[in-house]
Parts: C-alpha cells; structure tokens; sequence
C-alpha cells in the first residue's frame, strides 16, 4: 500500500516515517510540510492511504480532505487535537489517532485501511458493468466495451470498441478501483489498458484497435508479468 505524511511538525513527520518503515507492505510515496503541498501531491500521485495532522499552516487536514474530495483515498489522521474526532469522521476517515501515536495503535489504523480496500476490491470484482456519471447523466458501461482510460487533469476519458468517450470526473486511483478485474492492468501514470484488447506491444507502445497507448517505463515489469510473458 502507498502512503503520504503530511505534518507541518518535523518531530512528528520522523516518528510516523519510522512506523511505515516498520510496517511490511506500505510504501512511502512523500512527506508534506503542509496541506496545499499535500494537495498538489495526491493531485499528481495516486496513493492508498494519507497520514494527515489537522493543524496545519494555509490549509488545514480537514480542508484538504474536503477540497480533493477522492473517495479511493483512505486518511488517517494523527494530531494532538481530541475535539475534532466527530467531525473528521463525518468525512470518512479512515481513523484519529491522538499524539503521541504509539505503534500499536498506528498498526491497527493500517489494517483497517488495508481491510476496508480488500473490501473495495471484493466489491468491484466479477462485475460486467460500471456506472458513470457524464455529461450529467449516469451510464452504464460493459466492462467488456472498455478499451482504456487516459487521464485527463482532474478527469479521465473512457475510451470504448464503439468509438465513444466517456468525459467522467475521477482520479486515475478511482478508476483502478472500478476496474478492479483482472482484466485491466496500469500501464502508465496516464493509462489503463483491458488487456484483453490489446492487439500488439512494441517500443514501449501498446496497439489497442490502431489506437497506441504508451507504457511507462515502472510499469512495464508488472504488465509484463500480467500478461505472462517470459
């Protein structure tokens, strides 16, 4: 699982540093001195999980959970505060935990991120459709008609085998969420591909109906291994 600190204190940002490398199975993506870093950070990275203080210099953790507003992410927040702990889980936070966090308090806020995204994984999975909100409609999508989605600022693009383009408002993390079958592999920061329909792979390209979507260098191991090419 990958994880972001954000904390303006250094003290505080070295203690939750020294837990995730503690802990096997999270990665640390970066640390943030503040929320408007954080902001331009998960704007630019896709992560599962952020360890968030509240009191924070321009924007707070709460303001920044509400202005990226992404359901796929799962914050845990670590502060010296105790009145806000309503209030945080009224955005669905993951957990609150008071400073000083001790490690064992830190390990079960982890696994109950890492069960409540199995729970995600396990809900999406062996679904034929999706549903997406467009153009101000909501529409479903086969799972089988999907070719790839390509990352579009703050939106991405569905791109169908009928030639449509669903414009919907999401991250790139989100959407691996809906696609969570087997079927669909990220290929790139920018792309994720239905395996399924791809035609040809050469020079760092992948040929999906005479469209070409580009691989990422970090991901081209695991599409490989995917794909079970030796």
């Amino acid at each position: 699982m990958t994880c972001i600190i954000v904390d303006d204190d250094e003290i505080s940002r070295d203690i939750v540093r020294q837990m995730v490398r503690k802990t096997e199975g999270l990665e640390l993506i970066a640390e943030c001195k503040d929320g408007i870093e954080a902001y331009n950070t998960l704007k630019r990275e896709s992560v599962d999980m952020v360890f968030l203080d509240i009191d924070m210099p321009d924007m707070s953790g709460m303001e920044l959970v509400s202005a990226l507003n992404n359901p796929s992410v799962q914050y845990i927040i670590i502060t010296g505060r105790r009145d806000q702990a309503i209030e945080a889980f009224d955005l669905n936070i993951a957990d609150y935990i008071v400073k000083p966090a001790q490690y064992s308090r830190f390990i079960k806020a982890v696994n109950k991120v890492r069960d409540n995204l199995n729970k995600t994984i396990l809900d999406t999975h062996n679904k034929e459709d999706i549903y997406v909100k467009s153009d101000g409609k909501i529409i479903r999508i086969k799972l089988k008609d999907i070719l790839f989605v390509e990352a579009l600022s703050d939106y991405v693009i569905i791109h169908t085998n009928t030639d449509k383009k669903h414009i919907v408002h999401s991250t790139m993390k989100a959407m691996e969420a809906k696609l969570s079958s087997n079927d669909f592999v990220r290929v790139h920061r920018s792309f994720i591909v239905n395996a399924s329909k791809i035609d040809q792979i050469e020079d760092m390209n992948i040929t999906i109906q005479k469209k070409t979507v580009p691989v990422g260098a970090s991901y081209k191991n695991a599409l490989m291994e995917r794909l079970g090419i030796i």
